[in-house]
């Protein structure tokens, strides 16, 4: 659905990695890193574009790693859903300073830092201009943050799931490796899970195909490939649809 700007979506939910915001050592909240995607986001929004995003804390806290030494799932997912709402207020305030207005909404609720998330208040936020970041992930243990981003996408009636990477959509093979590899345009819900292609954790993805939610893979960190992406260039990106 194009906008009268010419972007190719209304509203879009974008889901950054936690460690989008890490700098050189890896982990951390780099606040140079919040800078760069808060000016990334004000691209697109200026557009009139709907944005909201969903962000990981990959870089903050790796529930694996508690799991590893015994601690209970339960535990280490809900200190990484607090971890993505440390993320969402960095990202918020540096999209503030750009002159975004941006509001953070968890389902873990931390009254005194964050607006509970309520499907009906983000949507309205949306409609109102405001940058919507949905921490928090699902609210669930045992639920990544890319199932987060399908399943917000779904509720609030977003055009398109935009993962955000470090790779320019999804290739035939890995491309840091092999020379001859190359990148798909489109691909179809079927030919993801053929290929063995890894776009999101399977949760998240059959979620997307059921509810025939598309998916945009592009690298968030090459020169305006977000921006060209929304817009509808497919010379960067891959597109997975029905």
């Amino acid at each position: 659905m194009t906008n009268s700007s010419g972007a190719a979506y209304n509203r879009i939910v974008l889901k950054l990695s936690g460690e989008a915001l890490a700098g050189p050592q890896g982990f951390g909240i780099d606040p140079d890193r919040a800078e760069v995607i808060a000016r990334k986001v004000k691209q697109i929004h200026e557009l009139g574009v709907q944005v909201a995003i969903v962000i990981g804390a990959g870089n903050l806290w790796r529930g694996a790693i508690g799991v590893k030494r015994g601690m209970e799932q339960s535990t280490a997912d809900h200190m990484g859903m607090i971890g993505t709402v440390m993320n969402g207020l960095a990202l918020q305030d540096a999209l503030e300073r750009e002159g975004v207005t941006t509001r953070v909404q968890t389902a873990v609720q931390m009254n005194a830092v964050a607006e509970p998330y309520i499907r009906l208040r983000a949507i309205r936020h949306l409609e109102k201009g405001r940058v919507v970041i949905i921490a928090g992930g699902t609210g669930n243990p045992y639920f990544t943050t890319d199932t987060a981003a399908a399943l917000r996408a779904m509720e609030i009636n977003a055009d398109i799931v935009i993962k955000a990477t470090k790779v320019n959509g999804v290739y035939s093979a890995d491309p840091k490796k092999d020379s001859t590899a190359t990148r798909f345009v489109a691909l179809s819900y079927t030919e993801v899970i053929a290929g063995k292609y890894e776009v999101m954790d399977m949760t998240a993805f059959t979620l997307c195909q059921e509810n025939n939610m598309p998916i945009l893979v592009v690298d968030f960190w090459s020169g305006d490939d977000l921006l060209q992406a929304v817009m509808g260039n497919h010379d960067v990106g891959t597109i997975i649809r029905p």
